[in-house]
C-alpha cells in the first residue's frame, strides 16, 4: 500500500472520532480524579489502569465499587460484564480483521473502543481494502487512546485541586450518548438502549451501584427479544 493512501486512511480514522475523542478529555479527567481520591486503589496505580486495561466505563465502575466496599470478585466480575459489549464488536469486526498481517490482527484490538469500533462498522461497509481498513482503524484507536491517558494523568495529578462546581463527570453520559446515536440502526437497538437507560436511572439506589449490570442486562434481553433483521430505515 502507498504511504499516501495509508496516510489518507489513517487521517480519515483520525476524522471520524476527532469529536468524539474531545468527549474523552473530560470524561478521563474524572476518572483521574476519582482514582486520586480513591480510599482503595493507589493513585499510581488507577492511572496505570487506563494503559493496562484502557476501557474507561469499566475503570470507574471497578474503583466505585472497591471504594463501595464490594468483594473483589463481584468489581472484577462487574468490569468483565461492562467490558463484554468488546466482545460484540469483536464479532462484528472479526472479518475484516482477519485479513489483516497477523501483528495487526494482535496489536490493534488493544485500542478497541467504543468509538473506535462503531465508526469502524459503520465505515468498513463502503471501505472495503483491507489496508485502508486497518489504517483507518490505527487513526480512530490512537485518537482516542491518547487524549484519555493524558486527560487521566492530568486528573491523578491534580487531584482536589479541580472544583467540583466544574462538574466534569457531565462528560460521561454525554460521550456515550453521541457514540450511542449512531449506533442506533434497528428497533430493538432503539427499545434495548431506552430500556437499559430506564432500568438503570430507576436502580440507582440499588446497593453496590448494581443499578448499571440491571439496566445492562435487561436491555440486552429486551433487545433480543424484539430483535429484527434488517435496519431501520
Amino acid at each position: 500500500m502507498e504511504s499516501s493512501q495509508a496516510r489518507s486512511a489513517f487521517l480519515e480514522g483520525v476524522r471520524a472520532v476527532a469529536a468524539l475523542a474531545v468527549g474523552a478529555l473530560p470524561f478521563g479527567l474524572a476518572f483521574g480524579v476519582v482514582a486520586a481520591a480513591s480510599t482503595a486503589v493507589p493513585p499510581l496505580i488507577g492511572g496505570l489502569s487506563s494503559t493496562i486495561v484502557f476501557a474507561g466505563a469499566s475503570q470507574v465502575a471497578l474503583i466505585d465499587l472497591l471504594d463501595s466496599g464490594a468483594p473483589w470478585f463481584l468489581a472484577i466480575g462487574t468490569a468483565l460484564v461492562i467490558n463484554a459489549r468488546m466482545a460484540m464488536y469483536s464479532g462484528a469486526l472479526a472479518t475484516a480483521f482477519a485479513e489483516f498481517p497477523t501483528r495487526w490482527r494482535f496489536g490493534l484490538p488493544y485500542l478497541m473502543t467504543d468509538q473506535a469500533a462503531v465508526v469502524s462498522i459503520l465505515r468498513f461497509e463502503e471501505m472495503t481494502d483491507p489496508d485502508e481498513r486497518r489504517w483507518f482503524f490505527l487513526g480512530a484507536g490512537l485518537t482516542m487512546w491518547t487524549p484519555w491517558h493524558i486527560a487521566t494523568w492530568v486528573g491523578v495529578l491534580a487531584g482536589g485541586q479541580i472544583p467540583a462546581s466544574w462538574r466534569i463527570d457531565f462528560a460521561i453520559p454525554l460521550m456515550f450518548t453521541a457514540m450511542l446515536v449512531p449506533s442506533v440502526r434497528r428497533r430493538s437497538d432503539l427499545v434495548g438502549a431506552l430500556v437499559a437507560g430506564i432500568v438503570t436511572i430507576a436502580a440507582i439506589g440499588v446497593p453496590l451501584n448494581l443499578g448499571l449490570l440491571i439496566g445492562t442486562f435487561t436491555g440486552i434481553g429486551v433487545g433480543m427479544l424484539v430483535r429484527d433483521p434488517e435496519p431501520a430505515t
